[in-house]
């Protein structure tokens, strides 16, 4: 026997915790819980106090409160704080960087010392600004120009980069709004005082506040950022003007809910830790139906949250993208052919106390009050149809409206056959329970013939993508926003709306002494023609809702603008505080301006891009074939060019000065002579040489980067602080990601992380 000695045996090492994403899920985000944790009891209740009266907390608490938001910022890196707000602008947002700096003014030295880690509570709260270039309206003067910014404190701050962001209104000296947010704000006011009341009468008496929530979905294209710089009507306008489909486009299906190709999901898994660090609950990603195209959605947020993170998830998208050699298109139509891109937004009403006014429920009150609230919703939709389609226009959602990938521009409502008939069942006399969303046992089970495979248990209605908004079990999908819209302007709206239901209920009651259920089945059957359950694209539902229904087409945003801004309008915003009617009238001109800007940028980069870049490359091309008998119908082809730009170069000395006149004029003849301008240049792309071929073509932006490697990426890391946050010994290491699979639902879901 061995006289070695035998060494001890160790115990085991603890297992190093592997780095996982949802370590950093809202770091760099101040929610409730990083305020709870900040700062002490009493002025975490003064805070509690102060949101839900309005008021200003004590001064000790606002300088508590600044001091542990500044400490809880400098710990994440930031030096520099930005009020962020929202001007009328589409989704590009306003930011002003200030330092955690100043200097000491009460130093006895001329030239002051400089000192650092400095800002309070008059810093975190407001802020001032030029607010002269920034689309108005006409609701202030350049000798007016002073503007603010405040802090909405329900949209916590967050951290980008060096940067401590502050959601934030903005508005002008004279109180009119300048911004998105500060009307949605107030919408959320009005539809909480009309749902509340409205829950009143349905017994729901605890009811002191009502939310509205919003899920969106965002599609958008990705392509090459070399081809995106080398296009100028990408870099100008973010859509193509011209471009010939290749052969192999969208028609073979494949590229729908396809797994992303590597360079792709490398931003894809990138993008997705950024937005939970800032507490974005994006839990889906997917490929689109196009090529190039996808998209992403969180789960839903109080409505001006959600709108927030909207603008913030593009900015990162575009950040992000960026360091992958990709370029985001949020325009609703970059490439002609295929499919465009479009932003759903779920919505629903949600009580104080927890109900889902948009869910049935397993419950009889429930029941009532969810065929109260759909009453509510068919009020509002019917009577302010142009409102609604005015919301979502634009230039750019013009290009998708009404064709066979985006709902038509006529406003209705889809509630499925067995709901629809519930509700038409009400107008005739019966009860408001009894709709449950549910089949009974066995009814909407989906058998697949398989032992192997579990029934899956379908929704009672289907599923109707040409709808404008459609019921999907729990909420509602307005699916006509375009994609590079704020979806503030449209909630707006919606909430103004809705509001204006859920009074035409509760008046039918108080006024008229109408019991409930009459009340609903009044409302119900006054405004049921915005209830259709069919197809919306057919050509015979375009007839019906005009000559029979009497809705309202409105196939461009000129049409809609100008119905828009009328006295029934007007007083439904005034009666709900949300638009004074001068704000009304303004929106309509920012929209008109807006309109024709657009479409004079578009018209302007596309007799540039003939002159510089087509045209030669035609002369180019036809050369080679001199004297060979080879150039076939070359010269008619090219020879038709010069007159279609001499076309649309007589159309830019034509101009109306008026803003109205002028979006009429770039709807009705400009468009129209741009798209017969744009078949020239596609006929002549067909021809010409490849190496002679100016600019990007469709096969370039759209297909190579999918069979590309991520280049330089090896998974997403942390940084040493954002590991000493999570509490995790591995900076260096991969986090681990995998993407939710597709629910196709904006507005529910979870995040499924490895």
């Amino acid at each position: 026997m061995s006289d070695a000695k035998v060494a001890p045996a160790q115990a085991p090492e603890a297992p190093t915790k592997m780095p996982n994403a949802t370590d950093v899920i809202n770091q760099n985000r101040f929610d409730d819980d990083a305020l709870k944790a900040a700062v002490s009891s009493s002025t975490y209740a003064a805070w509690g106090k102060s949101m839900a009266s309005g008021t200003p907390m004590p001064e000790e608490a606002n300088k508590e409160l600044a001091t542990a938001l500044h400490a809880w910022a400098s710990e994440r890196g930031a030096v520099n704080f930005s009020h962020w707000f929202f001007p009328m602008r589409g989704m590009v947002a306003g930011t002003k960087h200030d330092a955690f700096i100043n200097i000491n003014f009460g130093s006895k030295n001329p030239l002051k010392e400089i000192m650092g880690n400095v800002f309070n509570d008059g810093q975190l709260f407001m802020s001032e600004s030029d607010g002269s270039s920034y689309p108005n309206g006409g609701m202030r003067s350049t000798h007016t120009a002073a503007a603010y910014m405040s802090w909405d404190r329900s949209s916590p701050p967050y951290i980008v980069g060096d940067t401590m962001y502050i959601p934030s209104t903005f508005a002008a000296w004279t109180g009119a709004p300048l911004d998105y947010k500060t009307p949605l704000l107030k919408a959320q006011e009005a539809v909480s005082k009309a749902a509340t009341r409205m829950c009143h009468h349905l017994g729901m008496t605890d009811v002191k506040k009502v939310i509205l929530n919003l899920g969106w979905e965002q599609e958008y294209f990705l392509t090459p950022l070399e081809y995106y710089n080398a296009r100028p009507d990408l870099l100008q306008c973010d859509t193509t003007l011209f471009g010939k489909l290749p052969p192999r486009n969208q028609q073979l299906s494949d590229f729908y809910f396809s797994p992303p190709k590597p360079r792709i999901k490398a931003y894809m898994e990138e993008l997705q830790v950024e937005l939970w660090k800032v507490g974005i609950c994006v839990s889906v990603n997917h490929n689109e139906v196009a090529p190039s195209q996808h998209e992403l959605s969180p789960i839903f947020a109080p409505v001006n949250v959600a709108a927030d993170q909207n603008i913030l998830c593009g900015e990162l998208m575009k950040d992000i993208a960026a360091k992958h050699g990709l370029a985001v298109i949020l325009h609703e139509k970059p490439f002609a052919g295929v499919n465009g891109s479009g932003k759903h937004a779920n919505w629903s009403l949600e009580t104080d106390t927890g109900v889902n006014l948009c869910n049935p429920g397993k419950t009889k009150a429930s029941q009532q009050a969810f065929a109260t609230m759909n009453a509510a919703v068919m009020h509002g939709m019917h009577n302010f149809q142009e409102v609604i389609r005015t919301a979502v226009g634009s230039n750019t959602n013009d290009f998708r409206l009404g064709g066979h990938e985006a709902p038509p521009a006529i406003i209705s409502c889809y509630f499925g056959p067995t709901l629809g008939g519930h509700m038409e069942a009400i107008a005739k006399g019966g009860p408001l329970e009894g709709y449950t969303g549910k089949g009974a046992p066995g009814e909407t089970d989906l058998s697949y013939g398989s032992r192997q495979v579990l029934p899956a248990t379908t929704s009672l209605e289907d599923r109707n993508r040409t709808a404008p908004m459609p019921f999907c079990g729990n909420r509602f999908e307005l699916r006509a926003l375009g994609s590079a819209a704020n979806p503030s302007f449209l909630m707006t709206c919606l909430a103004g709306v809705l509001s204006d239901g859920c009074d035409a209920i509760s008046d039918n009651v108080e006024r008229k002494g109408m019991s409930l259920r009459d009340s609903v089945a009044d409302v119900v059957t006054k405004n049921a023609n915005i209830m259709f359950n069919g197809d919306g694209y057919s050509a015979e539902w375009h007839t019906e809702a005009q000559e029979v229904r009497k809705l309202k087409v409105l196939p461009t945003t000129v049409d809609a603008l100008d119905v828009f801004n009328t006295d029934t309008v007007k007083k439904m915003f005034e009666k709900h505080k949300i638009y004074k009617p001068a704000e009304v009238d303004a929106i309509a001109n920012i929209m008109y301006e807006r309109f024709w800007s657009e479409v004079q940028i578009e018209l302007d980069t596309m007799v540039n891009m003939i002159n510089q870049g087509l045209l030669p490359a035609c002369a180019k091309d036809l050369a080679v074939y001199k004297d060979t008998g080879l150039a076939g119908k070359r010269q008619d082809v090219y020879s038709a060019l010069p007159q279609a730009v001499d076309d649309l170069q007589a159309l830019q000395l034509l101009w109306p000065e008026d803003a109205k006149k002028a979006a009429r004029h770039a709807a009705d003849v400009v468009k129209p002579a741009m798209l017969a301008a744009r078949r020239v240049c596609e006929q002549c792309e067909e021809l010409i040489a490849t190496e002679h071929y100016p600019y990007p073509t469709y096969l370039d932006c759209l297909f190579p980067h999918h069979n590309e490697a991520a280049k330089g990426f090896e998974g997403v890391k942390l940084s040493a602080n954002e590991s000493k946050l999570a509490g995790l010994p591995t900076p260096s290491m991969p986090v681990k990601v995998t993407s939710a699979p597709a629910s196709g639902g904006g507005g529910g879901g979870g995040c499924a992380i490895m």
